[in-house]
């Protein structure tokens, strides 16, 4: 299976520890497409339809249904995790994307 950055993936996090986000969910590839092309981890943020408005967490509509990037929850996960692809986000939310791990991560 080929997994590009900005793809959307239905994934299995379990197991999991205290209040990082369980179960299986969509989650967004953030890590680039050198390592998602060429070793077994990727780098994802999972996402879900109830959230509160936080600076790290993105509202945005996919698959008709509205929902948040949780960018303050991300990961490295091995891909035998992953269920199937869902989808890709669109342009305007992948620079929404960029912005605030430039603002967690390096700012």
């Amino acid at each position: 299976m080929v997994i590009n950055q900005y793809e959307v993936f239905l994934i299995n996090l379990d197991p999991t520890v205290g209040k990082e986000i369980k179960k299986s969910r969509p989650c967004l590839v953030i890590s680039p497409n050198e390592m998602n092309h060429n070793i077994s981890t990727i780098i994802i943020a999972p996402m879900t339809t109830k959230s509160r408005n936080y600076p790290t967490r993105l509202n945005l509509q996919f698959k008709k249904k509205i929902g948040w990037i949780i960018l303050d929850q991300i990961r490295t996960i091995d891909k035998s995790r992953i269920i199937k692809k869902l989808g890709a986000i669109e342009s305007k939310t992948i620079k929404k994307v960029k912005e605030v791990l430039k603002e967690m991560l390096i700012e």
